[in-house]
């Protein structure tokens, strides 16, 4: 019964039921814990997730990975199976059920204007996100859940050997490779999906002014100007107030995401010149820009 239930959903006839949910935290140590359907914690999750941010992770990794979990943790209900006594079969399935599922998120952003799932834009080159699961969402899935396992394995819990399979040729070789030694090529790992190298993407002269003439007010223009130039993330640039700005030495100073230090970055002198005429130097709090608002992301203190 076990058998024909895997294999249906392999061949994308069943689909595995949406058990459990991945919710706020109440404590630092774990910020999201992953429950089953009664509500109840998922104990061996919530320890694997607090020994990660131990490790000074993100509280978005921590929700990643916890979402990583419960796509494991609904499957192995699924299937009748404990945790514990999971094998390769079980991680197989979990690769083939992944592959021929849609994802929901995809189903939430998508409306009669967008365009069709898999397609390309002709004009920019940037392809549209697939129904399904990305093959970089199935390898990390396979990363998480082989995480998981390896943590328990330290303290004698769960299988003996992990059930996700590893390429151990290649982390050997990685693992005492010179940074200044060119990467060797090795073969996948038994059921990680082939993820398409794609070249970096630029926008040309023309569609840039296109883009830039469409702006409505000096505001927007100056973030695009410093998201552009400045090459800082969105939530970094939006984070950034007046005292942050150094107009002569063309620098703006934000808390950077990776090291979580505030730092400085270039921008070119056209974001300054148009951030000058949406807010004066003088910050003075009773102007207002263009747009009538004042400068979006960059705030008074």
């Amino acid at each position: 019964m076990v058998e024909d239930v895997r294999r249906a959903l392999m061949e994308g006839k069943r689909s595995v039921p949406e058990l459990g949910a991945v919710v706020a935290g109440a404590t630092p140590d774990l910020p999201f814990v992953v429950v089953d359907a009664d509500g109840c914690e998922v104990e061996p999750v919530s320890a694997y997730l607090r020994d990660l941010m131990l490790g000074d992770v993100s509280p978005l990794t921590c929700r990643s990975y916890g979402f990583g979990l419960l796509r494991w943790y609904r499957l192995l209900q699924y299937l009748q199976i404990s945790w514990d006594k999971a094998t390769e079969a079980e991680v197989a399935a979990l690769v083939a059920w992944l592959r021929e599922a849609r994802n929901p998120q995809r189903l939430r952003k998508r409306d009669s204007a967008s365009p069709p799932a898999g397609s390309v834009n002709l004009k920019t080159g940037k392809p549209s996100l697939r129904e399904g699961y990305a093959p970089s969402t199935i390898n990390h899935n396979l990363s998480v859940v082989s995480g998981f396992y390896a943590f328990h394995a330290r303290f004698g819990v769960g299988p003996v050997v992990n059930p996700v399979p590893a390429s151990h040729g290649r982390r050997q070789a990685l693992a005492h490779r010179s940074p200044l030694e060119p990467t060797q090529v090795f073969r996948r790992g038994r059921l990680r999906q082939k993820v398409p190298v794609q070249a970096p993407r630029s926008i040309p002269d023309h569609l840039w002014d296109e883009l830039f003439a469409g702006m409505g007010c000096d505001r927007d223009r100056a973030l695009l100007e410093f998201y552009v130039s400045s090459g800082a993330r969105a939530s970094e640039l939006l984070g950034v107030g007046l005292d942050d700005i150094d107009w002569s030495g063309q620098l703006i100073y934000m808390i950077s995401k990776g090291t979580r230090i505030r730092q400085p970055v270039p921008a070119s002198p056209n974001a300054f010149r148009y951030l000058g005429a949406t807010w004066p130097p003088t910050g003075c709090p009773t102007r207002a820009n263009r747009c009538g608002a004042p400068a979006a992301g960059i705030r008074a203190r």
